[in-house]
């Protein structure tokens, strides 16, 4: 008996609660990833916000109590002197209006076919119209009259310029000073030109769709109770090292419970500290620390759009958490389930 239990111990212990482990935390990023809400709703929530967000980044970065870097308050100081905000640019180059239109439209299409409301199809999001953005006139504009509105050069600044005409391969941090026009024009241009070359003319979200035979159900449904199947290798894993551990139901039900809960707690806790540290981490709590490579202009961007990666984090993590919930009180029920087997009579067991 005591080989047995000895066999059945280390089934379990070493084959499945790990894999009850993977396949509880693969279960919960899988419904996390799948969804029309995180696919879809929150990039949609994201683009209606980006123009609010500019505006309040670029009023509070002119600002020498939030950053302290003259360098980078030169720029938006400048850039504020053309009576241009990030809103208005967005608009007169189109960018707002593809973002809340065709961009917006494309992405509700995706969540139609996720939700199941709509079969399912090829669905491109067109980025065109970003690299026409990039490229207005208005743009050019917007620089030449940023450009304007800098200090002059000193020689340091301009063979700065000049290092960064020549560099065409480099990444540098442009000085805060007005180089010679004609330098400043190229380098400016090439970057954004650049931009516009590594940028793709679409991005393909569904693409050589074949038939879907659960286009009804939707994918996201679809693919969330695919992913359930897979609960049935540990169970079996399970159930197999119980019986050779375990002689009665009562006992069986009791292995089969802690087995159960010992895959799902380590799954919850580690869920709830990732997420509870990520999100004290983007809240501030991490810039607390006065990393070296942190920056007042960095802190200032993660106060005004901190939202995003937090609804990210909450996103992926929130279903991982409700599966391994389920899966824990799944090993609680088991274990309650054999308190009751161990109180019948054995004629009742019989």
């Amino acid at each position: 008996m005591t080989v047995r239990k000895i066999l059945g111990a280390l089934l379990i212990i070493l084959i499945g609660v790990p894999i009850l482990f993977g396949v509880t935390w693969a279960v919960g990023l899988v419904r996390a990833t799948v969804s029309s809400e995180f696919l879809t709703e929150l990039p949609r929530e994201i683009i209606a916000e980006i123009p609010n967000r500019a505006d309040e980044i670029f009023l509070a970065a002119q600002n020498e109590n939030i950053v302290s870097d003259p360098g980078t308050r030169a720029w938006f100081q400048a850039a504020a002197k053309t009576g241009i905000s990030p809103r208005d640019l967005m608009k007169t180059t189109g960018l707002q209006a593809w973002m809340e239109g065709e961009l917006s439209a494309s992405l509700g299409q995706v969540g139609e076919v996720l939700r199941g409301e709509k079969p399912l199809r090829s669905i491109s999001i067109n980025l065109k119209p970003l690299k026409e953005a990039l490229l207005h006139p208005d743009v050019d504009r917007f620089l030449e009259g940023t450009m304007a509105n800098l200090p002059p050069c000193d020689e340091k600044g301009l063979q700065a310029w000049q290092d960064l005409a020549v560099d065409r391969g480099g990444r540098h941090e442009l000085p805060a000073c007005r180089p010679d026009p004609a330098v400043a024009k190229e380098v400016l241009f090439r970057e954004r030109v650049r931009a516009v070359r590594d940028m793709d003319d679409k991005v393909e979200v569904f693409e050589d769709v074949r038939p879907f035979p659960f286009h009804r159900l939707g994918i996201t449904r679809a693919v969330t109770m695919a992913s359930y199947l897979l609960f049935i290798i540990p169970a079996l894993i399970i159930l197999l090292g119980v019986f050779i551990a375990a002689p009665s139901p009562a006992s069986r039900l009791r292995w089969s419970g802690i087995s159960v809960m010992a895959g799902g707690i380590p799954v919850l806790l580690m869920a709830l500290v990732i997420k509870k540290y990520s999100l004290w981490a983007l809240n501030g709590g991490f810039f607390s620390w006065r990393a070296p490579w942190s920056n007042d202009f960095g802190e200032l961007i993660l106060d005004k759009l901190g939202w995003i990666p937090s609804r990210i984090i909450d996103g992926l993590f929130s279903p991982v958490i409700s599966v391994a919930a389920i899966v824990m009180v799944i090993g609680i029920v088991l274990l309650a389930l054999s308190s009751t087997a161990r109180t019948l009579p054995k004629s009742a067991k019989n």
